[in-house]
């Protein structure tokens, strides 16, 4: 078995093992993994007239997966990715703790770190604050707490991905990702794009993000800003 395939089946074994805990979604592992190359391919198939300096690959950058739950997409990023630096926060002890472990067994935590906490504490925190050149965004919550918390981790230029929901009834739609509320968090919508894998929004950070945001915990979701 070649090194590259050898990698791949302790990263299935290691996401296995997170669906028997509860801390990834039902069905084969293969569906996940295929999802999460998909926020890479998002970023790599951005036109040309997308902003400059939005990152187009994970290679060599910075990436915070946001509400990691069982290590999906982070994981599978980190291991197809060898020069990307890999956060993966969670609120979850049980799921920090067992991410650690397998942070540990795929032999990552050179590169790969856990962040526990909610994103609006971590958020404020220096090491994590506006450090980061891509977040990829899975199940989080609704657009406008992902928007908000998630973006507070970005450099100016970096690219929040995130997953859309799997209807074309709901995915896509202009009301998701409105312009004007973006604009208020410093945020713009660059593209919405379906692959073969899902339909991922790519949003950039436009300015830098400003001393209010995020706001305390609890408000981003119970108050959103759309």
């Amino acid at each position: 078995m070649s090194p590259a395939a050898d990698r791949e089946a302790a990263l299935v074994e290691v996401l296995e093992e997170a669906r028997r805990r509860g801390f990834l979604g039902p069905g084969p592992v293969g569906p996940h993994l295929t999802h999460a190359r998909g926020f890479a391919e998002a970023l790599a198939s951005l036109g040309d007239d997308a902003p400059p300096g939005i990152p187009r690959t994970l290679e060599g950058q910075r990436v915070l997966d946001l509400g990691s739950g069982g290590g999906a997409p982070g994981l599978p990023l980190a291991v197809e990715y060898p020069a990307a630096r890999v956060t993966l926060l969670d609120v979850g002890a049980r799921r920090c703790a067992w991410l650690r472990s397998a942070v540990e067994e795929l032999d990552l935590a050179d590169r790969v770190q856990v962040a526990e906490g909610r994103g609006e504490t971590l958020a404020r925190e220096p090491s994590l604050r506006a450090r980061f050149d891509v977040v990829v965004a899975r199940s989080f919550g609704r657009p406008a707490p992902t928007a908000e918390i998630g973006g507070a981790f970005l450099r100016v230029s970096g690219a929040l991905v995130v997953s859309e929901p799997p209807s074309p009834g709901d995915a896509g739609t202009p009301k998701r990702w409105p312009a004007e509320p973006l604009e208020r968090l410093g945020m713009a919508l660059v593209e919405q794009r379906t692959l073969a894998h899902g339909t991922y929004a790519v949003l950039v950070r436009s300015v830098a993000v400003a001393d209010a945001q995020p706001r305390r915990v609890g408000i981003p979701a119970k108050r959103p800003t759309w």
